[in-house]
């Protein structure tokens, strides 16, 4: 998720109209801070400063116009880029809360204290945040993120602790 201290918030997917609005697949529930830094990042390519003209919602949809990008081939060819801000630049947490960066590489614990596995990345297209938990044994669990299967975080041991919905895991460890 992070690159030198700067936080992949979202995913240039497509252009928006015809003056150089770019739908944006958001990968988080903060939201970009007015005024924050912002880069994006083609592949392993250095990332480069942009500036945001506007950010808006239309439709369920995140619309971005950055500065220099006036019409449809010039949001079309910066597509599949990544929107990166500085995680200095990101609000502070409540207490119940935390950057899934901070989780990526913890155990996943299950209600009895057993571990399923270790939280190895997070799936975002789809528009739903999906964990992927990798097991001991290799086998791979996509993982609903929601706080309603979040029991809590424990940052200091490394560990979260997930109630999965009922059948979930039959789906997995067969």
């Amino acid at each position: 998720m992070a690159s030198g201290g700067l936080l992949h918030m979202g995913t240039l997917s497509r252009p928006h109209g015809v003056r150089g609005e770019i739908a944006v697949r958001w990968h988080g529930t903060a939201s970009l801070p007015p005024d924050a830094p912002v880069w994006l990042q083609r592949g392993e390519d250095a990332p480069w400063p942009v500036r945001v003209v506007s950010l808006r919602e239309h439709k369920g949809m995140l619309l971005l116009c950055l500065e220099g990008v006036e019409d449809r081939d010039a949001a079309k060819a910066l597509c599949g880029s990544r929107l990166l801000t500085a995680d200095s630049a990101l609000p502070p947490l409540e207490e119940d809360e935390v950057y899934v960066r901070d989780l990526l590489g913890a155990d996943v614990m299950l209600p009895d204290g057993s571990r399923l596995g270790r939280l190895d990345h997070l799936l975002a297209e789809s528009g739903q945040d999906v964990w992927v938990i990798v097991t001991d044994g290799g086998e791979e669990i996509l993982f609903p993120a929601r706080p309603c299967f979040i029991e809590r975080f424990d940052l200091e041991r490394g560990r979260v602790h997930v109630a999965p919905p009922e059948g979930l895991l039959d789906v997995y460890l067969r």
